[in-house]
This record gives C-alpha cells, structure tokens and sequence, in this order.
C-alpha cells in the first residue's frame, strides 16, 4: 500500500473524514470547474432555459441519427432472417436486403458529413468524434462478415 493510502486510511479509523462541510447533501455537480468564470451565469441561465451550445445540439443530432439508422437496419435485418422461406423467395428477401444495405450506407455518409461539421465546432479535440464505418456497423449488426449477402 502506497504512503497516500495508509494517511487516508489512518484518518478515516480516526474519524477525521466525519464532521465535513456538506456531508449528507448531494454534490453540486452542475457547475464546470474549467468554465470560464465570465460567462459562468450565462450558461447557467441558457441551461435553466433549456438552450445548449450549437455543438452539444449538433452532437445529439449525430447520435439520434445514428440511433434511427441502426435501429431500421436491424429491423431489416430481422425482417429478412425472418422471411427467407416463408411467404417471399429467397431472391426477393436477397434484393430488399440489398436496397437496406444501400440506404444505410447512405445514411452513414450523411452522418459522417455532420460528424465533420461537428468535430469543426467542437471547442477541443477531446469532444470530436469518430467517422463511422458503414462495414464495421454491417458486422456488428449481423455479426458475420457479410460478403456473401453484399
């Protein structure tokens, strides 16, 4: 056990961790240490008032498109696992699969061009984002490589 440890763990059998400010209220974990303290009030009333920056909006836009475009894949996908047999020829459930495919990738590339957008107003790099991959999505969804069906 390192020095540190043995000090926190020496004053805590000593109770010296008992009687401080703010025990047993809940943290305060709205305000932003790192925020610059001129513009402190003005955040804070645009987050009371329900307004975030441009860049927070544009990141939650990314994410929701994201959201839709996988979850109507995955229905697709579900669709014609499900289908191949029953009421649809094989070819027919193969060419739709295709056409879902296609949008997807679509999809993808219009959210990739908004992640640009956004990772050129995000304030640092640790917010910017990934470009996807419309193949690694493909393969996380069906979790199989999908060269035979493409």
């Amino acid at each position: 056990m390192s020095n540190i440890e043995e000090h926190i763990r020496r004053a805590m059998e000593e109770g010296q961790f008992e009687n401080l400010p703010g025990k047993g209220k809940p943290l305060r974990l709205d305000d932003n240490p790192l925020e610059d303290p001129e513009w402190r009030m003005a955040n804070h009333i645009m987050r009371n008032s329900g307004f975030s920056l441009p860049w927070i909006e544009k990141n939650r836009e990314i994410e929701a498109a994201l959201v839709t475009a996988r979850e109507t894949l995955a229905r697709w996908w579900a669709w014609s696992q499900a289908s191949t047999g029953e009421e649809y020829s094989a070819r027919f459930v193969e060419e739709e699969w295709k056409r879902a495919v296609l949008k997807f990738r679509d999809e993808i590339h219009a959210i990739n061009q908004q992640i640009v957008s956004y990772n050129l107003e995000a304030p640092s790099p640790q917010f910017q984002r990934q470009p996807l991959s419309a193949e690694r999505e493909l393969v996380r969804l069906t979790a199989s490589p999908l060269s035979d069906t493409l």
